[in-house]
């Protein structure tokens, strides 16, 4: 009796590449194992009675559509790590019951993950319609329907050299669900043991930009499909609605950063502009010193609006709020982190002068990474140059974050308001923006950002970053209905 199941996995190490066909073959489910590469290793491996593909990528077009045409089985598994896996107990046996009892075009687990041979639990999140991240993390283990897989396949109209897969998911998620299994259900490698901290900024690294590109179009593709996307049309902006005593105000939210915030603080006030601003401090409440040497500034400086908030249940999104419906906001409020500064004096003269030159409702500069000694970083420069005055909004859904510094022209951002969170809520004020009106680009670097241990996002585990990718998500979720709301009523 034929087994249900054809197997893709990615061959670069000839003893790893044994050990997960041998743990596949365990399971008793898998009819075939096919070797994907761009050498064919069966004559030296341990496994004879497997098939090859040669390719030069499992996540291409290429390779997608070869998968398809492959298997003569009722589902495809594909595993897309070339280290060893380790199936788990009835496991494939699992992904299948929930894939048929679901009706899902494709199924994904949690699983444990092996670093230096110590097993940890590693949860993923749910599938949602607006996980549109290219880098969503499904694990290295995913079971498709194969009639979903060859149904997508059919509709696939570009040749990707990296979006394929992820082209591939797209497309399924149009017709079909996507499921989640939260149980361990296999052991992968990792061998990557850098903090969190040290890969959020991966995708903007320019090594990566041409795997970018293809990731926008496949994105891009995708939002047409299923009237997401908006054209590049937007609703003008007229700065002169409300009067204002300053034209702008950068606004520093706070909490315990003694250690920082007399550099962020001074890097505002030597700033050189021809016109008024002023800097709102938003002190949260800190006991580490930080309010005091505020204070040592406030006492010399009138240009230094200290606030500490009567409420206490604020996050960074509350402590904007704080500071943009301030009597003495300016017009254009600007950020600045209280671990930053700026990267020279100009720099409040540069991005006004953005929002009067393209007519836009928020502007975002670019930055560079430093240590704490202001020493450069890799990647470097963060300019997010994906983003485009045409499509920048449609590839916002894709991508994790618009950028930094960021700056808002104060009566869209109080028509708003932030989300009173810590993490994201700058993301969701940029998509609700962008759905209407302009984002303004500045590709040279604004400020430094300083990376060091005290950084709120240095090293999380793993329950923080889900919960911070599953509230990004929801974001996404959010924006993406609002756009095809607003694409049925126009």
């Amino acid at each position: 009796m034929e087994k249900p199941i054809t197997s893709f996995i990615l061959y670069k190490d000839t003893q790893w590449l044994c050990k997960t066909a041998v743990s596949l073959r365990k399971s008793e489910v898998v009819e075939s194992i096919v070797i994907v590469g761009f050498e064919d290793p069966r004559g030296s491996t341990c496994c004879p009675d497997t098939k090859f593909l040669k390719s030069e990528g499992i996540v291409s077009t290429a390779t997608v559509r070869e998968m398809a045409a492959l298997a003569g089985t009722e589902y495809i598994l594909v595993y897309i790590k070339p280290f060893p896996l380790q199936v788990g107990q009835f496991a494939l046996q699992r992904m299948m019951q929930v894939c048929d009892d679901t009706d899902a075009g494709m199924v994904y687990s949690d699983y444990f993950e092996n670093k230096n041979d110590q097993l940890t639990p590693h949860p993923v999140i749910d599938y949602q319609k607006g996980s549109l991240r290219d880098d969503f993390n499904f694990g290295s283990v995913m079971l498709f329907k194969t009639s979903a897989f060859r149904e997508a396949c059919r509709e696939m109209d570009e040749d990707f050299m990296f979006a394929g897969l992820y082209d591939l998911r797209l497309k399924i998620s149009e017709r079909h669900s996507i499921v989640r299994i939260p149980e361990m259900l296999y052991t992968e490698m990792e061998p990557d043991t850098r903090l969190s901290g040290e890969k959020q900024f991966d995708y903007v690294d320019p090594l990566n930009r041409e795997v970018q590109i293809e990731m926008e179009k496949a994105c891009t593709i995708h939002l047409k499909r299923i009237k997401g996307w908006l054209k590049p049309e937007f609703s003008d902006i007229s700065f002169d609605a409300e009067e204002f005593h300053f034209e702008a105000s950068v606004i520093i939210p706070v909490r315990n950063r003694v250690k920082t915030i007399g550099d962020a603080i001074n890097s505002v006030l030597s700033q050189e502009a021809d016109f008024r601003f002023n800097l709102i401090v938003i002190d949260n409440h800190s006991s580490d010193g930080t309010t005091d040497k505020i204070k040592e500034f406030s006492d010399k400086d009138e240009r230094l609006i200290h606030i500490i908030p009567e409420r206490r249940d604020l996050g960074i999104g509350g402590c904007w709020n704080e500071g943009i419906f301030h009597e003495k906001c300016g017009k254009f409020a600007i950020q600045l982190d209280s671990d930053d500064l700026y990267s020279d004096n100009k720099v409040l003269e540069k991005i006004v002068k953005v929002f009067r030159d393209q007519k836009c409702a928020m502007v975002v500069g670019s930055y560079k990474m430093v240590n704490f000694n202001l020493e450069d970083l890799p990647p470097g420069l963060i300019d997010h140059k994906e983003w485009t005055p045409d499509n920048g909004r449609n590839n916002a859904l894709r991508i994790n974050g618009l950028g930094a510094p960021r700056a808002f022209y104060t009566p869209v951002i109080r028509q708003i308001r932030v989300p009173n969170v810590s993490y994201g809520e700058d993301y969701a004020v940029g998509l609700a923006i962008s759905r209407e009106y302009r984002i303004g680009r500045i590709y040279e670097p604004l400020y430094l950002c300083r990376r060091w241990e005290g950084n709120t996002d240095a090293d999380l585990d793993i329950t923080k970053q889900n919960s911070h990718n599953l509230y990004k998500d929801r974001l996404r979720t959010i924006e993406l209905l609002a756009r095809k709301k607003l694409n049925r009523m126009g």
